[in-house]
């Protein structure tokens, strides 16, 4: 009867647990990969004013949170707001620049953050999250934000606050007359 030395068992565990961690990164890059794919094919739609493609990768109780502190839709909400838009041909091109994107423990969920170019509003970011629907990767979640430089930002509030007050003081007046 032949006996397996020790050193011989440990090297066919070793390969083992290498085939399986290399197994499990190779699947987590696939499921990376279509994420992102899933993100490009969002802003390729959107940028050729394609509703209904665009619309297609949410999910239906998605929420969108645009760059307006009040811009907190729901897919029914941003389908109001967009398709006419879209039906006129007009869409939204945000050029990806860099993106990281995450998988929860179980390969169900992704989270992204994503560098953006806009030609009008220049740098901005976007980030969300996505859920794994059968097969399909659906997005849960995005929100669009423009950074805003530290050494910029007292400036920014004190502009946002003074449109707030300019603001109130119109509802106020409207109410008056």
């Amino acid at each position: 009867m032949k006996t397996v030395s020790l050193a011989s068992a440990l090297s066919v565990i070793t390969l083992c647990a290498v085939f399986c961690v290399s197994a499990a990164f190779a699947d987590t890059a696939g499921e990376k990969e279509k994420v992102s794919a899933v993100l490009d094919t969002l802003h390729q739609s959107a940028a050729k004013a394609d509703g209904e493609k665009y619309f297609s990768l949410y999910t239906d109780d998605a929420i969108f949170l645009g760059t307006d502190a009040a811009e907190r839709w729901t897919m029914e909400q941003m389908k109001e707001w967009a398709i006419p838009y879209f039906k006129k041909g007009k869409g939204w091109d945000y050029k990806m620049v860099e993106r990281y994107i995450y998988l929860s423990a179980d390969g169900k969920t992704a989270w992204f953050d994503e560098k953006l170019l806009n030609e009008k509003y220049g740098d901005c970011r976007g980030s969300g999250a996505l859920i794994k629907a059968g097969e399909e990767w659906k997005i849960t979640q995005y929100n669009l934000t423009v950074p805003v430089p530290n050494s910029l930002l007292l400036e920014v509030v004190a502009l946002i606050r003074k449109e707030a007050e300019e603001g109130k003081k119109d509802k106020k007046d409207t109410k008056e007359e």
